[in-house]
C-alpha cells in the first residue's frame, strides 16, 4: 500500500476572502463575490471575481496572490526558513505575468512566462529546494498536487508546497470571450437557463508532508491526499465529451487508489463552470461513478468565479474548510433543474460532517484530474 500522504497546512486567497478565514465565513452565509472589474483593465464589462487586493508595482499578480496563500500555508505548517529550503514548490498557473505585459505593451516587462511568477513566489518565501510550474489549463493546480505526492512517494522530497496561483488578465477575459462561454450575469453551474462562467482569480497551496516528516516535527495534519488519477479522453481542444470519459475515468481512478467505495464519499466539489457543455458532461460522469445515489455536490465557482489553473487547489481549501468546521458549501445561482444535469446542493448553515470529499478540476483537451481528501 502506498505510503500515506499528509497535509499539514493551507492557505486559500479568493474573491471571497483574502484568508482562510474570511472564506470561511463567506461559503457560509454564501456571499458571493461576482461584479465588473475593478483592478483589471479592460473595455469588457463582464462580470470577474476579484480578490480585493491592490497590485504591488513590479510584481505579477500572479505571483502577489500565490505569495499571500502560500505564506498562510506555511504559518500553519509550522516550516521554518530551514525546512523551506529543503522542500519543493510546485505552482500552477497559466496566465504568469500577462499582466504586467499588459501594462507594459508594446515593451517586453520581462516576468511574463509562467516558471517566473512561480520563482518570483518562491523568493518571497526565502527559497525551496526546487521550484516547478504546470500549465495545464484549468487542472494545473490539481496536477500540482498530485506531482507532490508522487515526489514524497518516490522519495524525492518530505515536504512539497503545492497548488497553484492565478490572475486575471485583459488576454485571458478576451480568450475566453472569444470562445463564447462567458456569462454576462452571474453564473449558474447546473441550472436550466446556465449560459456559461465568469472568470475569477485566486491562489491556494497546500503543505504535503511523508508521514515520517510530519511526526519527526511534531506537527498536527489537517487532513489526508488519499487518492488521485488523472485522465485524458482527448475529445476536443475546449469541449468535454458527451458521456464525461475523462471526468469517469479520473474519479474512478482516485477512488480505487483511496481504496474507497462511492458510497464512501460525503461530499463533492464538482468543476461545475457554468457552461452548458461542461455541466452536462460532468453530470454524466457523476452518474455513470455513483448510480442513482449521488453524494451532495456543489460548484462553489458560482461564489469565486472561475479561477482556471488555480481552480483545483482553491476548491481543495475550500473541501478541507467544510471538513474541518462541518457544513457543506452550496452552490450558488442555481435555481431551475435542467433533467441533463444533477442537482447540486444549494442550502446554506446546515452542519453536515464531511470525512471524506472529491474534488474534481477539469481543463481544456479533455486532461481531467480528480482527487480525494480525507479527514483525520
Amino acid at each position: 500500500m502506498p505510503s500515506r500522504i499528509l497535509i499539514t497546512g493551507f492557505g486559500v486567497v479568493s474573491s471571497i476572502g483574502r484568508d482562510k478565514q474570511e472564506c470561511l465565513q463567506s461559503l457560509r452565509e454564501g456571499r458571493r463575490a461576482l461584479a465588473l472589474p475593478r483592478y483589471l483593465k479592460t473595455s469588457l464589462r463582464l462580470p470577474v471575481g476579484e480578490v480585493p487586493v491592490e497590485n504591488r508595482p513590479g510584481v505579477p499578480r500572479t505571483a502577489l496572490l500565490g505569495e499571500m496563500a502560500l505564506r498562510e500555508a506555511v504559518l500553519q505548517a509550522n516550516l521554518s526558513t530551514g525546512d523551506l529550503q529543503k522542500a519543493a514548490l510546485i505552482s500552477g498557473t497559466t496566465v504568469g505575468g500577462m499582466d504586467l505585459t499588459e501594462a507594459a505593451f508594446p515593451t517586453y516587462a520581462g516576468r511574463h512566462d509562467c516558471g517566473a511568477s512561480t520563482e518570483d513566489i518562491a523568493d518571497a518565501l526565502g527559497g525551496f529546494s526546487m521550484a516547478t510550474t504546470l500549465s495545464t489549463a484549468c487542472s494545473s493546480a490539481a496536477n500540482a498536487l498530485m506531482l507532490g505526492a508522487n515526489m514524497i512517494r518516490a522519495g524525492k522530497a518530505e515536504i512539497v508546497a503545492a497548488g497553484g496561483s492565478e490572475c486575471l488578465s485583459d488576454y485571458h477575459l478576451n480568450g475566453f470571450n472569444a470562445l463564447m462561454i462567458l456569462d454576462g450575469e452571474f453564473c449558474r453551474p447546473f441550472d436550466k437557463t446556465r449560459a456559461g462562467l465568469n472568470l475569477g482569480e485566486g491562489a491556494a497551496f497546500l503543505i504535503l508532508e511523508s508521514e515520517a516528516s510530519a511526526a519527526k516535527r511534531g506537527v498536527k495534519p489537517v487532513a489526508e491526499l488519499a487518492g488521485y488519477a488523472n485522465a485524458c479522453d482527448a475529445f476536443h481542444q475546449t469541449a468535454s465529451s458527451p458521456d464525461g470519459e475523462g471526468a469517469f475515468l479520473a474519479m474512478q481512478g482516485a477512488l480505487k487508489m483511496a481504496g474507497l467505495q462511492p458510497a464512501d464519499v460525503d461530499y463533492i466539489n464538482a468543476h461545475g463552470t457554468g457552461t452548458p457543455n461542461n455541466d452536462r458532461s460532468e453530470s454524466a460522469a457523476l452518474r455513470r461513478v455513483f448510480g442513482k445515489i449521488i453524494p451532495p455536490v456543489s460548484s462553489t465557482k458560482g461564489f469565486t468565479g472561475h479561477t482556471t489553473s488555480a481552480s483545483g487547489s482553491i476548491e481543495a481549501a475550500f473541501c478541507l474548510l467544510a471538513m474541518q468546521h462541518g457544513f457543506l458549501p452550496a452552490s450558488a445561482g442555481w435555481q431551475e433543474a435542467d433533467p441533463d444535469c444533477i442537482v447540486p446542493y444549494t442550502a446554506l448553515g446546515e452542519n453536515k460532517t464531511v470525512d471524506i470529499a472529491l474534488c474534481n478540476a477539469f481543463g481544456f483537451g479533455g486532461n481531467d484530474s480528480s482527487f480525494i481528501l480525507k479527514k483525520i
